[in-house]
């Protein structure tokens, strides 16, 4: 099989919109029919892409290793949730750090629905979920399913957030079974 974009022979055959791609093109191919068909039209020599074939490398490992590397560190790898900012690298409290608190604290104390929840912070409903469910709360570092100790100031104790994981998988198993409400 010939690529369309790059004209490599490659014996793993890939398509897309009965257009014939190489691994490495058909990864790098836009969803949109527009912008596909212009990304095939945009002839690049096989060679260029040749060190991915060449080094047998996903596209991304680096990175992800790099990343891993990081988390191990106990340094962020994404971007900083509510109540943290990235100064020099580190993640360190900021004026939202009281307001995380505050919404753990009313979320245990008060019977308020998530919706309500949500809406009193400004959160979508996916969103506070993630806020209650974040365990960089605790100063820890979360990557690839694996926890590390941050290096990070946690806004938190643990009785605190685990009590609220409680409530919430309560919370959420009555709002996926709602006969177990009586």
């Amino acid at each position: 099989m010939v690529c369309e974009k790059c004209s490599y022979t490659d014996k793993e055959e890939k398509e897309k919109n009965n257009i014939k791609l190489c691994k490495i093109c058909y990864h790098f191919s836009p969803e949109k029919q527009e912008d596909f068909d212009n990304y095939v039209k945009e002839k690049v020599d096989w060679k260029t892409l040749d060190t991915f074939r060449k080094y047998n490398q996903k596209i991304g490992d680096n990175l992800k290793k790099g990343m891993d590397i990081q988390a191990k560190q106990g340094n962020l790898v994404t971007r900083a949730p509510l109540g943290y900012d990235v100064i020099e690298g580190k993640l360190v409290k900021n004026q939202d750090s009281s307001r995380v608190h505050s919404l753990f604290k009313i979320f245990l104390e008060k019977d308020y629905s998530l919706n309500q929840l949500s809406k009193n912070y400004g959160l979508s409903i996916n969103g506070l979920k993630k806020v209650l469910t974040n365990r960089t709360y605790l100063g820890e570092i979360k990557f690839a399913g694996k926890l590390n100790k941050g290096t990070h100031e946690p806004i938190l104790n643990p009785e605190i957030f685990y009590a609220v994981q409680r409530k919430l998988k309560e919370k959420l198993s009555h709002f996926n079974n709602p006969q177990d409400k009586n």
